[in-house]
């Protein structure tokens, strides 16, 4: 529940600074009403002073924009016999309510009646799948739909005919079309210039390794990380149980700073009680974001960008100010090893880069370029 309850005290101190916010979770665990002791339903409901706070209903969502996709699915697979009760389970993909539910937050956000929108995301790699879809959904939008409606137009007497089964009407297409429409919305929305994402973890090793690999990938797809919250760090003092954790968390917490610089790490203190409520999460913010704007959005060149040139895929670094004969780059596994001086940064590869050989590297202004081939091994198709 850390990510929900950085995003709630996040809310709950902009609201106190003055600032209209909504605070929106699209996951579908709904623990956002119960941080702030509120009842969150699934419209804006106002629990402070120019403070909201919102649960989406999926549901609605899928109702306008599924029902006639799946409706169609329903058809065909009651046409080869499927019980009634599981055709309805085999129409509904795995992750739609979610997708759904990131229409709302683009309706939100361009609806001007907000200073701050929050959104509280679904988990890590839940989300990271949603929000590659766009770009997933573009390239058979843009290279296989347009002939496949064609073929379908002008075979679809013969086909329902012969087959049995019902073939998808204009409605359906035009139902395909409008979903991917809003799903290129919702991905202008949260990667334009107003926008960031806040990574939140826990400093042990595990979680530390997968933010690493988030980051990575949210740069992969477009997507600007303004900082880094350090949720439930031990303060100093206490018993050796205790003490044992606070050097444990130390060692991690070096780690996210040498790892994630240049972003800005902030650090959430392990209270003594759960916090729960408008009030006690806006003081937590308080303490966490310290004198740093809490509310200050990425700006500039995302500190990690992969780019594809002709046959290679590009990884760039910022490395200002950075001299080549200390900077020297290594690859171990999974990971590229860049260190710079008396400094050392780890990045996770993203899927993508994993599959590759490093094909040279360059230092110019102030990036860090490493070239990356696929190997014909790993990328063949069967």
């Amino acid at each position: 529940m850390g990510k929900t309850t950085v995003a709630a005290g996040t809310a709950a101190l902009a609201a106190a600074r003055g600032l209209k916010t909504l605070v929106l979770s699209t996951d579908a665990a709904h623990s956002l009403g119960d941080a702030l002791g509120v009842a969150a339903g699934s419209s804006p409901t106002e629990v402070s002073d120019g403070f909201f706070v919102q649960q989406v209903d999926a549901q609605q969502r899928f109702e306008r924009s599924w029902r006639e996709i799946q409706d169609y699915l329903l058809s065909v697979v009651s046409a080869a016999g499927v019980d009634p009760i599981e055709a309805e389970e085999l129409t509904v993909l795995p992750g739609a309510e979610e997708v759904l539910a990131l229409l709302e937050v683009r309706d939100q956000a361009l609806s001007d009646r907000w200073d701050l929108v929050v959104v509280d995301c679904a988990p890590t790699a839940e989300t990271l799948r949603l929000l590659a879809l766009p770009d997933a959904l573009g390239w058979y939008m843009d290279r296989v739909f347009p002939a496949e409606r064609r073929v379908v137009r002008a075979l679809r007497p013969l086909l329902g005919r012969a087959a049995g089964v019902p073939m998808p009407r204009d409605q359906v297409f035009a139902a395909v079309e409008r979903l991917h429409a809003e799903l290129r919305q919702v991905r202008d929305v949260l990667s334009g210039p107003d926008a960031s994402v806040r990574l939140v973890l826990t400093p042990e090793s595990v979680v530390v390794a997968e933010a690493r690999r988030t980051l990575t990938s949210l740069s992969l797809y477009g997507y600007r990380v303004d900082g880094v919250v350090a949720n439930r760090v031990f303060p100093a003092g206490g018993d050796a149980w205790r003490e044992g954790w606070v050097r444990a968390q130390a060692a991690q917490l070096a780690e996210v700073e040498a790892s994630f610089a240049p972003l800005p790490l902030h650090r959430t203190p392990y209270g003594d009680v759960e916090p729960v409520g408008v009030a006690t999460l806006a003081a937590l913010a308080e303490t966490t974001y310290g004198d740093a704007d809490p509310f200050a959005v990425a700006s500039g060149k995302e500190p990690v960008r992969v780019e594809r040139s002709g046959e290679e895929f590009v990884l760039s670094l910022a490395l200002p100010l950075a001299s080549r004969e200390a900077t020297d780059l290594a690859r171990s596994g999974d990971d590229l090893i860049i260190t710079v001086g008396a400094h050392r940064r780890v990045l996770a590869l993203p899927s993508a880069l994993r599959r590759c050989t490093i094909a040279g590297a360059a230092l110019r202004e102030g990036r860090l370029r490493v070239r990356f081939t696929p190997d014909p091994d790993q990328w063949r198709t069967p």
